[in-house]
């Protein structure tokens, strides 16, 4: 296999505070790579750095082949995003916020109308791409979402907590999505998430942080395995999670900011 994410040594620092520090890996191409970590670990600031939101302190980190300092168009145009935070439209509809992204994209403007068509059928949103996205429920919405990351057939998806908020059955169609992605393309992605199910459901491997670092990195049942001494026995990634992070629990909360932003998701989408 041909890594497609390759990282070295990345760092990124914020005064004095270390929010990153000094982490080396590697992603396959086709893998499922799953960030798994406490609030605070370093997640959402390693994949901010690797599409070019953020730039980093120290280290080198390319995608796709392109460095993410040097030549961060060609990154962009390689990848899709789908944050946190809400990057959809609710005054307009669901075509309108996609056609957005394909002129940001530079789709030509002889493919746009065919390749939305082909986007809003994928996450089964074409009856709904009419209507406005303020109308949507908020499965309907992070569906649309990852529509947006797909537009342009990127190498590599980047999520970042893509089914926080939602219930379980909305939870589900973004996970059957992801899953069919995998199966049916050689896309890479890279997800973060808090949910262990999800994590071992759909990750090929995963690393796990801890206070800006990578503590610990494997497949779900390699980290089982080492953890509780066998992959097939009662060992969950929640007790891998809590093995590598358990210091952490008190402060696992996050900060204001972070417990403000994941509420304000979880009302939005719920």
């Amino acid at each position: 296999m041909t890594a497609i994410i390759e990282v070295n040594d990345l760092v990124k620092k914020y005064g004095e505070h270390l929010a990153v520090n000094d982490i080396s890996f590697t992603v396959e191409r086709g893998e499922v790579f799953g960030l798994l970590g406490p609030n605070g670990a370093g997640k959402s600031t390693t994949i901010k750095m690797l599409t070019t939101l953020l730039t980093p302190t120290a280290g080198v980190a390319s995608v796709n082949g392109f460095d993410i300092v040097r030549q961060t168009n060609q990154v962009r145009h390689s990848i899709g995003y789908v944050p946190q935070a809400l990057s959809a439209d609710g005054n307009l509809t669901g075509y309108e916020n996609l056609l957005i992204f394909a002129k940001l994209y530079d789709l030509p403007r002889d493919i746009r109308k065919p390749r939305i068509a082909e986007v809003l059928e994928y996450v089964g949103l074409s009856e709904a791409g009419k209507q406005l996205v303020r109308n949507y429920s908020g499965g309907m919405i992070r569906r649309l979402e990852v529509a947006q990351a797909l537009l342009h057939q990127p190498r590599v998806l980047f999520l970042d907590e893509p089914t926080v908020g939602l219930d379980p059955i909305a939870r589900q169609a973004i996970w059957d999505h992801l899953m069919q992605l995998r199966t049916e393309s050689d896309m890479t992605i890279l997800l973060t998430t808090h949910s262990m199910e999800e994590a071992d459901s759909l990750c090929t491997r995963i690393g796990i942080m801890h206070r800006g670092k990578i503590v610990a990195m494997g497949t779900p049942d390699e980290l089982k395995k080492i953890v509780g001494g066998s992959a097939t026995g009662t060992t969950t990634l929640n007790d891998v999670f809590v093995y590598y992070a358990g210091d952490a629990l008190e402060s696992s909360g996050g900060s204001y900011r972070e417990t403000s932003r994941t509420r304000r998701a979880a009302r939005r989408l719920g």
